[in-house]
């Protein structure tokens, strides 16, 4: 029994180091020293402190913000502890309800936009998480928040194209605004 517990035992030892430690720390030490933002979670500091992540949206909901997409997620909307979709096809009267509401409540915020609503403005993401929105999205909020902040459309849309990203390396993916990023930019303008 010895002769097969000792080397069991020694096995499991020795991998448990390598696979528990060893190697989780160098994966962890690589990416500190080739990605360093994305491995401290990719976070946006404002005055010295953390105030949201690149890569989760957040809910903002006051009128001189911009809005982000809508949560799929629960409890609260951008719960990253409750990532999941709605799991609700196109044809479902329930998703159909919730975009007909969500486009009444864009409305009733805007009135004056008589402009088709993006879709990205009233369906979820995949995840409940996504930060970002269209430029299409961003630009059919520009009156809204110019309004209410009191600052010329133009100087609100130059904002947006100012924080506008292109597709990754010019080919994946589409052109996409962060949301939390624009409206840091957007309070640090001084009115």
């Amino acid at each position: 029994m010895k002769n097969l517990l000792r080397p069991a035992l020694s096995v499991f030892v020795v991998l448990s180091a390598v696979t528990g430690l060893a190697y989780p720390l160098a994966v962890t030490g690589i990416a500190s020293v080739a990605f360093p933002e994305q491995a401290a979670g990719s976070l946006i500091l404002k005055d010295g402190q953390p105030v949201g992540s690149s890569l989760i949206g957040q809910h903002f909901s006051d009128p001189k913000h911009f809005w982000g997409r809508p949560s799929a997620t629960a409890p609260q909307p951008y719960n990253a502890t409750a990532s999941s979709g709605s799991n609700q096809g196109p044809l479902n009267p329930a998703l159909i309800d919730a975009v007909k509401a969500r486009i009444e409540a864009l409305r009733a915020a805007d009135p004056g936009n008589t402009t088709p609503v993006p879709a990205d403005l009233v369906t979820a993401s995949a995840s409940g998480l996504d930060p970002h929105i269209s430029p299409a999205a961003a630009a059919w909020q520009v009156g809204r928040v110019a309004r209410a902040r009191g600052l010329p459309a133009a100087t609100v849309g130059a904002l947006v194209d100012a924080h506008t990203d292109g597709r990754q390396w010019g080919l994946l993916g589409e052109p996409r605004v962060n949301v939390l990023k624009l409206n840091l930019a957007l309070d640090a303008l001084k009115n």
